[in-house]
């Protein structure tokens, strides 16, 4: 089984998808790692050379060229659902979990990193709420058609697992 982790930056996709790729002896595939091996720089740079829509399409090109294992689990990067057909090619060529996270809990984990985050370097913190409600609600279409929703907050292993086995 082929799993999707989806979601809003900060939400924990690379986070919990290790560690759910552990429990359940799945490799672990970060497409944003992926992006910068196969460009061979760090999206920072990339999206200040090159511009963000010159990002979004380099990274629909790598998501769906990736020769990926059979079991795996795949952390997209925040807005990779949200470009061109991606989400539809991600639930044709697996199972996609959005990992639902409130405004105010993503700031709170994205301030301490924010430098590395080319949509934030520049926000306060007032800003950076302002910047992820603004941008939740233009991707809520794409995340909420992922097969299953989880709290980012309260997040379960046990619990995916659970919703997973139901719809495989």
């Amino acid at each position: 089984m082929r799993i999707f982790l989806i979601g809003f930056m900060g939400c924990g996709k690379s986070t919990f998808g290790r560690k759910l790729a552990t429990q359940m002896n799945y490799d672990f595939v970060d497409l944003d790692h992926l992006f910068e091996r196969t460009t061979g720089t760090s999206i920072a740079e990339y999206f200040k050379a090159n511009g963000e829509e010159a990002f979004r399409k380099e990274e629909s090109r790598i998501l769906k060229s990736y020769d990926y294992p059979t079991n795996c689990v795949v952390a997209t990067g925040g807005g990779a659902p949200c470009y061109f057909d991606n989400m539809d090619w991600i639930n044709r060529n697996g199972t996609s979990v959005y990992i639902q996270m409130s405004p105010t809990a993503l700031a709170q984990r994205l301030e301490k990193g924010k430098a590395k985050r080319p949509l934030l370097r520049d926000l306060n913190n007032t800003e950076i709420v302002d910047f992820i409600e603004h941008k939740l609600a233009e991707r809520a279409g794409y995340y909420e058609r992922a097969l299953i929703t989880i709290n980012g907050i309260d997040i379960s292993i046990e619990q995916l697992r659970a919703s997973l086995s139901e719809i495989s």
